[in-house]
């Protein structure tokens, strides 16, 4: 069981997380919108462009869930749920939490549901 400065110290940093991911996208978002004001000179322009775009795109896709994820733990640390595999309902190991305070399953339970989505 978590102590409640644990789960204090897991929340902080979900919180800074979020800030970060937030400011990132923020970033990213206005990245893109610059990118699109550009008058390519040629093809090799527009390819780059377009390839920039592109992957703004995907880190933006990346990290939108990485916040929905963020604040499911939040919401479950509201509720008294964090910290609750949500596969085998066993604790989840704090070590494992603070590499990964948004840890939705233990490692076994990760291992196996990482070979199911293969």
């Amino acid at each position: 069981m978590l102590t409640e400065q644990e789960l204090e110290s897991l929340k902080r940093q979900l919180l800074e997380l979020k800030a970060n991911i937030e400011s990132n996208i923020q970033k990213s978002t206005n990245d893109i919108n610059l990118m699109s004001q550009q008058d390519p000179n040629d093809e090799g322009d527009y390819s780059v462009l377009l390839n920039d775009s592109s992957i703004e795109n995907k880190i933006i896709e990346k990290q939108i869930r990485e916040l929905k994820e963020i604040e499911t733990a939040l919401g479950k640390i509201s509720n008294g749920k964090y910290g609750i595999c949500e596969m085998c309902e066993d604790e989840i190991n704090i070590e494992r939490l603070k590499v990964k305070p948004y840890a939705r399953f233990c490692i076994s339970c990760r291992e196996i549901n990482e070979k199911k989505s293969q």
